[in-house]
């Protein structure tokens, strides 16, 4: 029996063709995703600045939410386009059903946080009676209902790693659209809808995912023939389980350390007394909405080039895994090097929708220049990572994210913190992002001679 086109496609076609058609519906999505959470913020920022912050005191558990479905994902596949370039379609198919499950148990975890410790969470971020009502009420809303969340990045991820991202292109892009379109409905009121603030904000957000959520399995089910997806008579499966967060618990734990280091880096931002509280924590926030727009394409650039990298792996063609790396690098370096540009010449145009006070505006625009030097070496850096996870070596991308943002970044933001110059803070991310880039280095070329090179002696 012949092999299925889209396996044969990952291990047969030219390289740069291939990484390209691969990623560049990723990136248009991951363009379109940025652009609705750049737009969300600008929303909720015509409310007040307590509802910018609100979201900013709420993104480490947005981002906690993405580290686990994301992470997850990246374990799903990988285990799933390995055992497709080993033509192993049974563990495949198993790998798939099992994400599934496991994404459910996520939307549980989080349900019950939602739940039951939203409030606490909130109390440790700001003093603010306001800020504090407006982050609760949006938490709530976005772990209660992230089914929505959990169920995309799984079938997404099925779809991505059978080369279909053409239509994982697709469910992002709806699903931010109806975002972007609900979100001033929701939020201010109109066409018989009540005005909900910053409520309606994250019901907008989690009804667009619902609805990609809904696309996705509707494709998986229609197009990948690639998997079988049956729960009937399912039961976990240990051993599948184990295969998947090998992979996917030290990306799931990297992802969740960004959520840390915001968590503390907003703690250091509120010990700076009302400058940090008032003006640093939005600026912060706004910043990160702002840097999506140059990572996400990065970003989707890494979820076309995974299973490529993960397929020639079992296939054993070293050859075409470092061609891919080598393009990947190229074009994520040159991503980065036009968003270095755009932050350092014309921060305060990026900063004009955000509805900003004078004195927060004073703070932001160094605080943009200065944190985007670290896209220098930011690039490099996440193409390597993903190589890691791609190669069944989590633990590497691990190691490389604790000591940015842990070892490095958070303790030099504290240090600096002492000196009571805010501006001087933001210095922590070129610092740590060098540290980064040294790790990356030395690991690959570990990787490179124990794991790649001999693969075409095999």
């Amino acid at each position: 029996m012949s092999q299925p086109v889209q396996q044969n496609k990952m291990g047969v076609m030219p390289v740069h063709r291939l990484l390209i058609s691969m990623a560049l519906p990723m990136i248009i999505s991951m363009l379109v995703q940025a652009m609705y959470n750049i737009v969300d913020s600008i929303y909720v920022a015509q409310i007040n600045e307590e509802a910018l912050s609100a979201v900013t005191v709420a993104f480490p558990i947005q981002n906690l939410m993405i580290a686990v479905g994301a992470g997850t994902g990246v374990g799903i596949n990988a285990l799933l386009s390995r055992s497709l370039g080993e033509g192993n379609h049974k563990e495949a198919s198993r790998a798939a059903n099992n994400g599934i499950f496991l994404a459910f148990l996520s939307f549980l975890a989080f349900l019950i946080f939602g739940l039951l410790a939203t409030p606490f969470y909130v109390s440790t971020q700001t003093d603010n009676p306001v800020v504090a009502d407006y982050a609760t009420q949006y938490l709530q809303l976005c772990c209660g209902l992230s089914f929505g969340i959990f169920g995309q990045f799984v079938f997404e991820r099925l779809l991505q790693a059978t080369g279909k991202t053409f239509y994982t292109m697709i469910t992002q892009g709806v699903g931010a659209v109806i975002n972007i379109v609900l979100d001033p409905l929701f939020i201010f009121g109109g066409l018989g809808i009540p005005a909900m603030g910053v409520a309606g904000a994250a019901i907008a957000t989690v009804f667009g995912q619902c609805v990609a959520m809904l696309m996705a399995i509707l494709f998986n089910l229609r197009v990948n023939k690639e998997i079988h997806l049956s729960l009937r008579g399912f039961r976990p499966n240990g051993r599948t389980i184990r295969k998947i967060y090998a992979v996917g618990v030290p990306s799931v734990i990297m992802g969740s350390i960004a959520s840390v280091m915001t968590f503390f880096f907003n703690i250091i931002l509120r010990s700076m007394g009302p400058l940090g509280a008032d003006s640093g924590i939005p600026v912060f926030g706004t910043y990160f909405k702002l840097q999506s727009f140059i990572f996400m394409p990065v970003f989707g650039l890494n979820n076309g080039m995974v299973p490529i990298v993960a397929f020639n792996y079992g296939a054993k063609k070293p050859d075409r895994i470092m061609k891919t790396i080598r393009i990947s690098i190229t074009y994520a370096m040159s991503i980065m090097l036009v968003g270095l540009l755009i932050f350092q010449l014309v921060p305060e145009l990026l900063l004009t929708p955000f509805n900003l006070t004078a004195q927060t505006t004073a703070v932001a625009v160094p605080a943009l220049r200065t944190i985007s030097w670290s896209f220098v070496f930011a690039g490099f850096c996440i193409i390597i990572t993903s190589v890691f996870q791609a190669l069944s070596h989590g633990v590497l991308s691990l190691i490389v994210s604790v000591g940015r943002q842990l070892v490095v970044l958070v303790p030099v933001a504290y240090l600096l913190s002492l000196s009571g110059q805010i501006n001087a803070v933001w210095w922590s991310f070129p610092i740590a992002e060098l540290a980064s880039l040294t790790l990356c280095i030395v690991f690959f070329i570990h990787l490179y001679r124990k794991e790649i090179r001999p693969l075409g002696t095999e």
